[in-house]
């Protein structure tokens, strides 16, 4: 997908500010239990394939439902989207809220694909 100039400046903004982990570290918190997994894309496409052991809380919802879903802000959340471009963009407000422990899975559900994750649907 091509990405508008004025997106990727917006992204690249939040990206100064947010951490990102690699596909493999990603997997390597999910599977020890240190993190929490969220799939922050379209309902539609968690339907069609997420990674396995992540949680949906859409971007469309992410800010309204985080503190409910996730109170503790210390606790450490790794977002993902398509490509790494929402997730980050959700890291940095998540941050804004007082999140001090949150990050963004580089590449996303691509990336995670392309390198043989697990996946359920």
């Amino acid at each position: 997908m091509k990405h508008s100039p004025g997106f990727l400046s917006l992204v690249d903004d939040a990206k100064s500010r947010v951490r990102e982990v690699t596909v493999d570290e990603a997997r390597k918190k999910l599977a020890s239990g240190t993190a929490r997994l969220i799939d922050v894309r379209e309902e539609s496409e968690w339907i069609a394939g997420h990674v396995r052991g992540a949680e949906y809380l859409g971007r469309g919802v992410l800010e309204r439902d985080i503190e409910q879903r996730a109170p503790d802000k210390d606790a450490e959340l790794i977002l993902y989207c398509g490509g790494g471009f929402r997730s980050a963009l959700a890291a940095d407000n998540l941050q804004k809220m007082g999140y001090r422990n949150v990050a963004s899975m580089a590449g996303g559900w691509r990336e995670w694909q392309a390198q043989g994750g697990e996946v359920e649907q």
